[in-house]
């Protein structure tokens, strides 16, 4: 596609431009009384020591080395770590408005163009966050009618997963589905049947782009996006599955707006097009297409992709440990029996609750959350942190911080009980992470762990296939998900 003299000519002003840059910072003594971290290399900044296969690794022993607080350098980026509970929870909870923004990385910049409110900031982020909350409520969040909403799910998967009659089959997509609705019911008033080829393609979109954010190419692109996106590479396939993914979005609330009904708003979608036609200033600067499309498909992939992964690990440990499986069937059929389960079921049900929470914390779905931003410049232990300094708090450091949990490494539900058996809460237990960034969909997600997990273990009993062994090994990405495997669904009952 190109010569060999326009790619070394592309690469010296590279260099050129990078290397300005750094005399630009020394000259304004940016970064005096920065964090401290490794020594870096020009241009790749500190790539060379990461160990692609187990990054986990590489900032452990960083941590190790230079404390909770440390810096690296990706391409000319500094960033600053964050390891372990302590250290993340100072900066996310005790000073929450100061970590509250999201860092500009230029992959999430493009496909999101700062609408929506993952990946949004400032007033826009506050206006679409309120607005989200407030909206979910009254279509079901906390309330006895999302338990109904997801039950009602949990019957379809059910009935799925009887068609294979205690045969192996793989369970990714049929999972995705499931949880999908969920959101998709709220999002957009209905839901799709397994095996639909509109939610295929869309789960399909969603889970190629999860596997490609942690590939080498994003990261290349993320440290020099105006040279690399010039290259083939995953970052077109991200645009590509992004701009797709947005455009499903467009025609569903578009030909939503043709019936819109502002006195019976069914859904997410419809509740947003209300608010577009109150004639006052935030509806008019902050609701707006570009924020229908981006919140919806925030609240789609976030609301699909982090509990199905999740849902998944559930069932491979239980396939790994069927012990642990025996023990949580057996409470739910002293608690709950036969009947549907509820969502208040919770309280009394301590090993199924302290299994779940396992499952979360030693699932370790996203390693380390999308990066925030300084607001303005703050003294944070010591350290002068410039505002715009990008910050990353690696949950995988706090989920299995040995100062606060007794088998780090291992999955062991005691974790979350006491002498007596009774469920205690861990402090450092924050996979929805913590402070004005917490996950929005919290209260749904525990939702449909609870109700998808007891009644599939009401059930069924899982086990692997007949002569093959339960890998654990996750595949990495944006998030840490199970490897593609196939398991046994076993009825329980003969009904």
């Amino acid at each position: 596609m190109f010569g060999p003299d326009v790619i070394t000519l592309v690469l010296l002003l590279v260099i050129f431009l990078l290397f300005t840059k750094v005399l630009k910072n020394q000259k304004e003594n940016k970064y005096k009384n920065f964090p401290p971290g490794p020594n870096c290399l020009p241009i790749i900044g500190n790539m060379h020591i990461f160990d692609t296969k187990n990054p986990s690794k590489t900032f452990t022993q960083l941590s190790d080395k230079f404390g909770p607080v440390f810096s690296i350098q990706l391409g000319m980026q500094k960033v600053v770590v964050l390891y372990g509970y302590d250290a993340v929870k100072d900066a996310l909870a005790n000073h929450a408005e100061e970590f509250s923004d999201k860092a500009d990385i230029p992959i999430f910049t493009e496909t999101s163009n700062r609408y929506g409110i993952v990946f949004s900031n400032g007033e826009n982020w506050k206006v679409m966050r309120r607005f989200t909350i407030s909206t979910l409520r009254d279509f079901g969040m906390g309330k006895k009618s999302l338990g109904d909403r997801i039950n009602e799910e949990c019957d379809s998967l059910v009935q799925e997963f009887k068609s294979y009659g205690g045969k192996p089959f793989e369970n990714s997509t049929i999972i995705n589905t499931a949880v999908a609705n969920v959101i998709v019911s709220i999002l957009l008033g209905h839901r799709f049947e397994y095996g639909d080829p509109t939610i295929l393609k869309l789960i399909c979109l969603i889970e190629e782009n999860f596997k490609l954010l942690g590939s080498p190419m994003i990261m290349l692109f993320n440290m020099y996006p105006n040279v690399i996106r010039w290259f083939p590479g995953g970052h077109r396939t991200v645009f590509k599955n992004s701009s797709a993914f947005k455009d499903f979005v467009i025609k569903t609330f578009t030909r939503q707006k043709s019936r819109l009904d502002v006195n019976h708003q069914e859904n997410f979608i419809d509740a947003y097009l209300v608010k577009q036609l109150e004639n006052n200033p935030e509806s008019q600067q902050y609701f707006h297409n570009g924020n229908l499309t981006l919140l919806v498909s925030d609240l789609f992939v976030a609301g699909m992709e982090t509990t199905s992964t999740t849902l998944r690990w559930g069932l491979l440990f239980m396939m790994k440990y069927p012990e642990i499986q025996k023990k949580v069937q057996k409470e739910i059929d002293l608690v709950i029996g036969r009947r549907r389960p509820q969502t208040e079921d919770r309280k009394q049900m301590a090993y199924t609750d302290a299994v779940l929470h396992e499952i979360q914390r030693f699932g370790n779905i996203i390693p380390a959350i999308a990066p925030h931003a300084t607001t303005r410049d703050v003294i944070f232990r010591g350290f002068l942190l410039p505002k715009g300094t990008h910050v990353l708090p690696l949950l995988s450091s706090v989920l299995k911080d040995k100062n606060y949990f007794e088998k780090p490494d291992e999955f062991y539900p005691e974790h979350f009980l006491n002498s007596q058996g009774h469920f205690v809460n861990n402090e450092a237990f924050i996979p929805f992470s913590a402070g004005k960034r917490r996950c929005t969909g919290e209260i749904l997600a525990k939702a449909e762990l609870f109700l998808f997990f007891t009644t599939l273990l009401q059930n069924f009993t899982f086990q692997p296939p007949p002569g093959t062994e339960v890998d654990l090994t996750p595949v990495t990405g944006f998030t840490s998900a199970p490897a593609i495997h196939e398991m046994c669904a076993m009825p329980r009952h003969n009904d």
